[in-house]
């Protein structure tokens, strides 16, 4: 039985899943025939969740955004791509940015250069990249795949979901302001197609620094 994460404001749908629990482990554990309570109660679950969703506060929808449960940019691509995409590294000046992930998929046959911040599943992926804060290298490999997708007349999907670009001293100064700058001046002359969609948290220059397109959606709780 898959433990989800609740919010605070979920506490009705999480004494729900509880309990969902206990009929469940009943059932196993007794041989009792517990498919009507099952049943009810999923029904239940199915209700409330759809009543508290829809009368979310605006704080109760930035909660939603940064859901830890939520699925990040690499789960998006998985789910779009025909089998398989190929990610690429680095910026070739410093390193690679963990937190901006980016590379070749194709999508109904057809190749599309996907670029996103990554958050982490889990407390050890999340410090790895970096809450999905990038630094300036990960916002000049994401320039390099945009220039590489527009050299071979390949549209370029962009998935934003950060707090913000990374505010270390370092990427200071490495030169966060210029990186960012420089992407949205080069992303308004790009030739080829880009979307953007803002599939969690769309925070300051951080999400700015891929979110210049002809066309930007966002998911539904998302801001």
């Amino acid at each position: 039985f898959f433990r989800m994460t609740f919010l605070e404001f979920e506490k009705p749908i999480s004494e729900l899943f509880d309990q969902l629990a206990e009929a469940r482990e009943l059932a196993e554990k007794s041989q009792v025939d517990m498919s009507k309570v099952i049943q009810e109660l999923e029904q239940k679950i199915d209700h409330t969740r759809k009543d508290l969703y829809s009368k979310l506060t605006p704080w109760q929808r930035v909660q939603v955004s940064r859901h830890p449960d939520r699925p990040y940019t690499i789960a998006y691509i998985n789910y779009m791509t025909d089998g398989s995409w190929n990610e690429m590294h680095g910026d070739r000046t410093v390193g690679d940015d963990k937190a901006m992930v980016g590379g070749l998929g194709c999508v109904n046959g057809k190749p599309v250069m996907f670029i996103g911040q990554q958050k982490g599943i889990n407390t050890k992926m999340r410090q790895y990249r970096k809450f999905g804060m990038a630094n300036p290298e990960g916002y000049r490999k994401a320039l390099r795949l945009m220039k590489l997708a527009e050299k071979f007349d390949i549209p370029v999907v962009s998935f934003i979901d950060t707090p913000g670009a990374y505010p270390g001293l370092e990427a200071e100064e490495r030169g966060q302001g210029e990186a960012i700058a420089r992407n949205l001046y080069e992303m308004m002359l790009l030739k080829v197609p880009v979307v953007c969609v803002i599939i969690g948290e769309g925070a300051s220059g951080g999400a700015l620094g891929i979110g210049i397109g002809d066309t930007v959606l966002m998911m539904e709780n998302s801001w």
